[in-house]
């Protein structure tokens, strides 16, 4: 469904198919980091890639498989929910994607939301 490849941000997550608007696209398994361990977290580059977790998101969650390595856009082709039941970090296509086109979160959370982030966005 997906391959990795060179994108313009260094390595990105590309369709290899046709996915339809709606369809799961990867299931990221996390770990977990608790909250006061975050003091530490934020001191290494993993922060770069942790995903706010839990009930009131006090947490982080580092995701594993290829769930780190998808870009980050404005306006994205997919959205990422937090399945803590699984502790997974499920990501869903938002539009339908063409086949070699990237697959880009926002990494916000909501789609829609255009709050500046950590770094800077092309």
């Amino acid at each position: 469904m997906f391959e990795v490849k060179k994108s313009k941000y260094g390595r990105g997550i590309f369709a290899t198919r046709k996915i339809r608007k709606g369809e799961l696209i990867h299931e990221a398994p996390v770990i977990i980091s608790p909250k006061d361990e975050y003091k530490y977290l934020k001191k290494t580059i993993l922060i770069q890639y942790a995903f706010w977790w839990g009930e009131d998101l006090e947490e982080c969650a580092l995701a594993l498989g290829y769930g780190s390595l998808f870009n980050h856009s404005y306006t994205p082709n997919a959205l990422y929910k937090l399945n803590l039941q699984n502790q997974t970090i499920d990501i869903f296509a938002y539009t339908n994607i063409k086949t070699g086109e990237e697959i880009l979160i926002n990494y916000n959370g909501d789609p829609e939301d255009d709050e500046p982030l950590w770094f800077d966005v092309f």
